[in-house]
């Protein structure tokens, strides 16, 4: 007897073995589908961490583009500024310059009216109506010129935005 039970623990001690083999590859194996899982996360994330970085770059471009024209439209705006001003002071002179010389042609009219007032005196009120409305009328065309000048800058400008947010919107995110 004492030579069975040897063979059934042999027997036994074999399927241990065998068991404890089993256990092991399947542990290997588990082990093993647990690094490639783990490997094929850390590379997804790479992948988006990756295209997060060139979709931010993109975007800082666009932005810098954007600010970049917005910037050369201001400018461009701001610099006219001053010949816009000198148009109107120019323009403000003349007509300072016409009302003092229409002032002494009234004086003038009015010493030819003395002179002959009965024959004289509605030809004087009409030319001095007619100096103040010619005066008037230059003043009127040298506040629209500046009005007008103003509005083409701001249309310039206006464009010049409108350019820079249809890039911007271009080339924003998708």
């Amino acid at each position: 007897m004492f030579g069975l039970t040897d063979k059934i623990i042999g027997a036994l001690a074999l399927v241990l073995a065998l068991a404890l083999a089993w256990q092991t590859y399947q542990l290997s194996s588990e082990r093993t589908a647990h690094q490639a899982l783990k490997l094929e996360v850390s590379q997804a994330k790479e992948v988006r961490t990756t295209a997060a970085l060139g979709a931010e770059v993109k975007t800082a471009k666009a932005e810098f583009t954007h600010a970049q024209a917005t910037q050369e439209n201001s400018d461009a705006f701001t610099t006219s500024q001053p010949v816009r001003d000198a148009i109107a002071r120019a323009d403000l002179a003349r007509v300072e310059r016409l009302r003092v010389g229409a002032e002494r042609r009234a004086a003038t009219y009015r010493a030819q009216a003395q002179a002959n007032a009965a024959a004289c005196g509605d030809s004087a009120d009409q030319l001095i109506a007619l100096d103040r409305q010619l005066v008037e009328g230059i003043g009127v065309v040298a506040a629209l010129r500046s009005d007008l000048g103003r509005r083409d800058a701001e249309v310039v400008l206006l464009h010049g935005q409108i350019v820079a947010d249809r890039a911007l919107i271009a080339d924003g995110p998708k």
